[in-house]
Formats: C-alpha cells, structure tokens, sequence
C-alpha cells in the first residue's frame, strides 16, 4: 500500500530519503523503541498498526496514540537526540521502511517538503493526543475501548484484529478482567461477532455506535490534513491563473 507521508513528497525530495530506507517486517508485538532510549531510526509503516505506549511508575500501561501507514514513528528525532518517551509496540503485523535518525534528520535540513510533512505528522499527533486525553477523562470505558477498536481496524483495513484481551487491556489502560466484561456486552449488542483467541472480528457499523465521536472526529481530522496537502501541492504546480483560491506557493493564507 505504501506509505502516505513518504507518498506526499516530490519524487526529488523522496530521493534523499531513498538510498538510506530499507524495508523491513513489522513483526507483531515487536518492541520498536523503548521509552528512556535513544530513538535510532525513523519507520515508516506500509501496512500493519503501532501503538505508541505510556509506561506508568507502577507498572500500568495505557496506549497515548496508533501509528499505521498515514504517519511514522520516531519521527520527533529531527528536534535533536532525546530519548524517547513513549514504547511503541507492533500490534498488527505488517512491513515498514526504516531509516537511521541521524539520515533523516540530514534530509529533513535540506528539504521543505519534508520539513511539511514532519509537520502533517506532529499535528495529526498532536490531535490523537489532545483529543485522547480528553476523551479518556470523559468519556465511559465501553465507548473508549470501542474507539480504540476501530483506529487499529483503520490501521490494518479489515475487520479481524490480531489482538489478544491482554494486549486490549494495556492499550487501554483497564485490567484484564473489565476487558472481559466489556467484550461480553459488545458481543450482545453484535459490535463483535467473535473473539477468537488473538483475533477479534468486529462490526464496524455496530461497533462505531458504541463508540464516543472521538474516534470519528480523530479519522476526519487526519484525512482534512493530507486534503490540505494535496491542495497546497496542486497549487504550488499549477499556472497563478489557475491555482485553488485562497492557496499560494509555498503556504496558505
């Protein structure tokens, strides 16, 4: 499917970048990065789904962000050598380019359009973060661990997800046994047809009824961004007489 920042840049910008990627698998429940580390490479997911991971001082986790083809993770290397401060674990298997830190960062000096696209993906990070920290404060379990649900199914494009209840109770930060209890009564309502061991097969349509809009509101956002982009790109091509109003060379008014 390829990857949608890398897709936003012109082919002599992806040039710099292209020597150094390799590609490699996302294997599932791999460990990318730890948090504390030094982040060394940059990926750049073709398929498959990466949760970003807050790890807490008395051993709880709980998932702050999901990463699939639309963004990258390790990105925020650019600002300068920082450890990381999340652990980004591979929930849905998939492959990825991946490229060192420090090439990255030498490309991203040279090139606006990567520079742009640096700035799709903090924004759309920023989003997932601000949003997400709201809706967990106000928002019910059931509907928060539907959400949840339905960004990793975004990710892979299918309706059977490769997920253990373990693996949904650290994403979402509740204890195995409320996992349990809330896959009973989505099961009732028909928001999950089955729950298989390590494969949840749900209903989309169901499923987002239950949901809190944040997930929606989340989807929207980042397909606005890369329209945005598209628009812009399309406007810094075309003849003045015949760009999009409101859009110029180089930015937006």
């Amino acid at each position: 499917m390829g990857n949608r920042l890398l897709a936003t840049l012109p082919a002599s910008d992806f040039d710099l970048l292209e020597p150094e990627l390799e590609t490699i698998a996302l294997n599932q429940d791999a460990v990318l990065s730890r948090a504390g580390d030094a982040i060394e490479y940059v990926y750049f997911p073709h398929s498959g789904a990466i949760s970003l991971m807050i790890d807490m001082a008395d051993g709880h986790t709980v998932a702050s962000a999901v990463v699939g083809r639309e963004g990258a993770v390790g990105m925020l290397s650019v600002l300068g050598p920082s450890p990381s401060d999340m652990t980004a674990i591979v929930r849905a298997a998939g492959t990825a380019f991946r490229i060192p830190a420090s090439r990255f960062h030498a490309a991203f000096n040279r090139s606006p359009a990567i520079r742009y696209a640096v700035q799709i993906h903090v924004r759309a990070m920023l989003m997932q973060l601000q949003l997400g920290s709201a809706c967990n404060a106000l928002h019910p379990v059931e509907a928060r661990m539907a959400r949840w649900l339905l960004q990793l199914r975004d990710r892979v494009d299918h309706d059977v997800l490769p997920l253990t209840q373990q693996a949904l109770s650290q994403i979402v930060g509740v204890r195995r046994t409320t996992v349990t209890l809330l896959m009973r009564k989505l099961r009732a309502c028909g928001a999950i047809k089955s729950d298989r061991r390590g494969l949840i097969e749900i209903d989309p349509a169901r499923l987002a009824a239950v949901a809190c809009e944040c997930h929606n509101v989340m989807h929207l956002e980042v397909e606005e961004m890369f329209a945005l982009h598209s628009a812009r790109s399309r406007a810094a091509v075309l003849p003045e007489d015949r760009r999009i109003p409101g859009i110029k060379s180089g930015g937006v008014i």
